[in-house]
C-alpha cells in the first residue's frame, strides 16, 4: 500500500505597503494557501498563532521594523458585559439571527456598499464590486457560516457577519452593517451575540482579528473583558493597554526567518519560506 506524506506550506511576503493604522510605517504580510484536504487542520492551527483567512490564504503581519498589530480573542468564559454593553444587547434584543451556508445575496451587497460609502470610503474595499463580494463570501475552503441580522418589524437585513468555525471557536471574518442605526452600537452587537453563539457552541473563544495600541481604528476592542492578544509567540490576557505599546517600537520584531522557523503546523513537515 503507498503512503502520502502531507507536503508543508509555503510561506511568502508582501512587498511592503503603507500601514493603515501607523502612519509612516510599513505593512509587510506573511502568507501561505489554504487548500485541499488538510485546510480545516491548518486554519485551525495557524488561527491559534495570530493567522487571519481571506478567502483562501492565511496572513499575518510580519513588518520589518514593527509588531504592533497584535491578533485578539474574547477569553467566552472570562467575558463579562459592561454595563454599556448591555445596554447594547438591550438595544438590538428585537433581531432575530439567522445562520447560513456562505452565499452572496444582493441584499447584502447593497448593505455592504451603504456601510464601506459610510465607514470606509477610501479604505481599500471601497472598489469592490459585486463578483470581488460574492467571491469574498463564497470562496472558502473550510467550515465557514453567514450569520445575519434581521429586523422582523421591516424583514430588513440590518447586520451580516462572515464567521469561520474553529476546534477552538469562531472568527469573525469580516462584518458589515446599517450605517442608519448609530445609536444601535451593531459592531459592538455583533461582537456581543458571537460571544452568545460561542457560549452556546462550548466552544472558549471569539477571534475579533487584528488589535493596534494607540490606533483610533481598533481601540474598540480593548473594551472588552477577557481580551486576550497573541504577542511573544503566545496568547496573554490584556489588562492594560498600554503595557503593549513597546510592540509598535522599531526593534521589537524578530527576522522573518525566525518568525517562519517558530510557526507549529498540524501533521506536516518543516516549514519552506519563499520571498
Amino acid at each position: 500500500m503507498r503512503h502520502t506524506l502531507p507536503i508543508a506550506p509555503q510561506f511568502y511576503v508582501t512587498a511592503p505597503q503603507p500601514c493603515p493604522y501607523l502612519p509612516g510605517r510599513m505593512e509587510r504580510k506573511l502568507f501561505t494557501a489554504l487548500q485541499g484536504e488538510g485546510a480545516q487542520r491548518l486554519n485551525d492551527g495557524l488561527s491559534k498563532q495570530g493567522f487571519r483567512r481571506s478567502q483562501n490564504v492565511l496572513y499575518r503581519p510580519s513588518c520589518a521594523d514593527c509588531a504592533a498589530c497584535l491578533s485578539a480573542r474574547i477569553d467566552v468564559a472570562a467575558f463579562a458585559p459592561s454595563r454599556s454593553q448591555r445596554r447594547v444587547v438591550r438595544r438590538n434584543a428585537g433581531l432575530e439571527r439567522q445562520i447560513a451556508s456562505p452565499w452572496a445575496t444582493e441584499e447584502q451587497y447593497a448593505l455592504f456598499r451603504r456601510y464601506l460609502e459610510s465607514r470606509h470610503a477610501s479604505g481599500g474595499m471601497a472598489d469592490m464590486d459585486t463578483f470581488e463580494f460574492a467571491a469574498m463570501i463564497e470562496e472558502t475552503p473550510i467550515r465557514t457560516r453567514v450569520v445575519e441580522y434581521v429586523d422582523p418589524e421591516t424583514g430588513a437585513l440590518v447586520a451580516t457577519c462572515l464567521t469561520d468555525i474553529l476546534d477552538d471557536g469562531v472568527s469573525m471574518v469580516y462584518s458589515f452593517f446599517e450605517p442608519e442605526r448609530p445609536k444601535a452600537s451593531l459592531g459592538t452587537y455583533l461582537i456581543l451575540d458571537h460571544v452568545e453563539i460561542a457560549r452556546e457552541s462550548g466552544l472558549p473563544y471569539v477571534y475579533l482579528g487584528y488589535w493596534v495600541p494607540g490606533s483610533d481604528k481598533m481601540g474598540y476592542k480593548a473594551a472588552f473583558s477577557g481580551l486576550e492578544v497573541y504577542a511573544g509567540d503566545r496568547w496573554q490576557p490584556m489588562h492594560d493597554p498600554e503595557a503593549f505599546r513597546a510592540h509598535a517600537h522599531p526593534l521589537v520584531n524578530d527576522p522573518i526567518a525566525e518568525q517562519v522557523a517558530n510557526i507549529s503546523l498540524p501533521d506536516t513537515g518543516t516549514v519552506r519560506r519563499r520571498r
